[in-house]
Formats: structure tokens, sequence, C-alpha cells
């Protein structure tokens, strides 16, 4: 495929892509976001030669680098050693879901029966994946540190929980999921997780709040991760879980009381009159700082504190901040510490309590 220097302004989403070779491409857009029609050719074929390759005999798949990076004798070997290797397969950043969409839309242009037979052991693998209470680890088979938590971080447990309910609803891409078994153990497992959302939020002065990034697998607490990610009211890993709450037909009493609740602590904790800034440090370095600006977007922190709830930052020793100015360089440059996602969630709000009166 040739490659195009210019891009102009002018050009579509997918004619951009289609002037960029696959292997400059990022995992999450070859895999969900390239035109239909792309999936089933012979380009796609080889990144689904890949995909197969990486799966781990467990139905899960590993971090790795691209899937759809140039494969070398070598790497090939590697992979081929590892397949019984029960260590290792997460849903951390969209892995094992993104592939499992992206088989999805292979079989349906191309029926070979290997992406369906891939994406069924994977749907095992999310079903034995999951804990009674209806959460997901990050990482399974289970490891001794914080993946264990039920994680909500960078909406693991929500990529999870959206392919269930698209297998569920019948969406189109999954039709060659037929069996009544799969589905059924589909609907339980996302029915569950609806259970967990209830049972995970975070009640302060007896009303419920929103939820943190991880929460412990047993008693269901707000748990930290790395030094800096402590035990806290987490807005940007919120949106996910109050977005899928809203999209329950006749939502039982204990949804709606979750939803209104989330979103009246939105309200009340809104960030306003600031905005992420990045630069060119004098070290000649990305950088970004927060600057006052009362035309930004809101903004909700990524951590707010248990007890005060109000927004704070970590350094990698763990010590609370109110501002991401005084993080040093690589906190501050390489973390998101603000998230706008919830605003979506306040926008959609409206239609849904109106969708409540009209049932």
């Amino acid at each position: 495929m040739a490659l195009f220097i210019f891009v102009t302004p002018a050009l579509t989403v997918n004619a951009q892509k289609e002037q960029k070779e696959i292997k400059d491409l990022k995992w999450k857009s070859v895999s969900t976001g390239m035109p239909k029609a792309w999936y089933g050719s012979d380009e796609s074929k080889a990144v689904a030669e890949s995909v197969l390759l990486y799966q781990r005999n467990s139905g899960g798949w590993p971090k790795s680098p691209p899937m759809h990076a140039p494969m070398t004798d070598e790497i090939r070997a590697k992979l081929m050693r590892e397949k019984n290797n029960a260590t290792g397969s997460t849903f951390d950043n969209s892995i094992t879901t993104s592939q499992m969409i992206f088989l999805a839309k292979m079989y349906n242009n191309s029926p070979d029966p290997r992406y369906r037979d891939a994406f069924v052991k994977a749907l095992d693998y999310i079903f034995k994946a999951q804990y009674s209470n209806g959460g997901w680890p990050q990482y399974y088979p289970l490891r001794k540190d914080y993946s264990r938590y039920i994680t909500f971080n960078d909406n693991a447990m929500f990529k999870i929980m959206d392919l269930l309910h698209d297998i569920v609803n019948h969406e189109p891409i999954y039709n060659f999921i037929s069996s009544d078994e799969l589905i059924n153990r589909s609907r339980i497992a996302f029915n569950k997780g609806i259970q967990c959302y209830l049972k995970t939020q975070y009640i302060i002065d007896g009303k419920p709040t929103i939820w943190c990034a991880q929460h412990d697998e047993k008693t269901l607490a707000p748990a930290g991760a790395r030094s800096y990610e402590l035990p806290s009211l987490s807005g940007g890993e919120s949106e996910g879980i109050i977005e899928q709450l809203m999209e329950i037909p006749n939502p039982s009493a204990e949804v709606i009381i979750a939803v209104k609740s989330a979103v009246k602590w939105l309200e009340g904790h809104k960030i306003e009159g600031l905005r992420v800034e990045n630069f060119i440090n004098s070290h000649g370095e990305g950088d970004r700082c927060a600057v006052k600006d009362d035309k930004a977007p809101t903004l909700w922190g990524r951590f707010y504190d248990l007890e005060t709830q109000q927004v704070f930052m970590c350094d990698f020793d763990g010590k609370k901040i109110k501002s991401m100015n005084d993080l040093g360089w690589d906190r501050r440059h390489g973390y998101n510490w603000y998230a706008p996602g919830p605003q979506k969630v306040l926008d959609k709000y409206p239609g849904w309590i109106k969708s409540l009166k009209n049932n």
C-alpha cells in the first residue's frame, strides 16, 4: 500500500487511514475503526493470522507489541512457545475485547471458522474470569498484585459489559453467536455485572456517590493500584458505568437511585475555569500545566479524596497534591489527571429522566 506523506484536512477519517500503511496505525484503529469493507481484505487476513497466533490457550490475549506489526519467524516461534502460558492474559487497555471485536468483524466479511472459534473461546474466557460478585479483574488467571481488584480503570470492565450487552441484544455483528447457551450465559454475566456496579457505588454519609477506579474483589471497598493511584472516587472511570446503567430498559428502583445519585454528585463536583495546556518546556520536552481559563470546558478530577471529596493528584511517592503544576515532570506529562467525559452523562441525563416518565 502506498504511503502518502501529506494529508489534506478535507479528507475523511477513513480516507486518511487508507493513505497510511497498516503498520503505522494504532491497534485501536485497526481492530475496530477501519472501513467495513476492509475486514475480509487480504491485508486484514494477514492481521487476523497474527491475532489468532497471539491468543493464549486460556482464551485471552496478552499485552504485546501491536498485533498488526510485521511478523517475524522469531516472534512467531516465541508466540507458539507461549500459547500455554497461563499468565499474561488481560482486559487492560481494551485488550481481549478489541481482539474479539476485530474477529467478529472479520467473520462477518470472511466466515473463516477459526475466527468464530477464537471469539467463542475468548467469550468463555470472559465467563471464567468473572467473580461471583459480578466484577472482573484486570488479569486472569489472577495475579497477586492490584490487578486482582475489580477493575473499572481505563474502562476495562466497561468494555466487557459493552460487548456482552451487544451479544445479548443481537447486534448484527454478533449474529454468528446463535447458541442459546452462549447468549444466556452472556445475559447472566451482564446482569451480574450490573449488580456489581450497584454494590460498589461508594456511600458517604448514607448517600451514594460514584465509583473508584478499582474495588477490592472481596470487600468491594475502593482500592489503590500503583503508588500514585490511591483509593479514591474517580470522575473518569464512573462515566462509563453511569452510561451503562442509563441504557437499561425499564430500570429498577435501585438502578434509578444509583444514576440519580451519581449525576447529582457529578453536578456538585465540576471543575470550571481550568484548562490543561500542552507546551514544550525549557528542556525541549513535551509538558503540561493547568491554567485558568473562564471559557474552558467543564472538567472533573480523575481522583477525589474519599473523605473530603476534593480533587487531588499524586507523584510516585504517593503523597497527595492539589495542583498538577506541583507534580514532577513524569507524572505531570505522562498521566491524565482531568476528565471531560462526564459531561456526556450530564447531557444524556434529561433525556433519560424523560424516558422514565414516559414508561
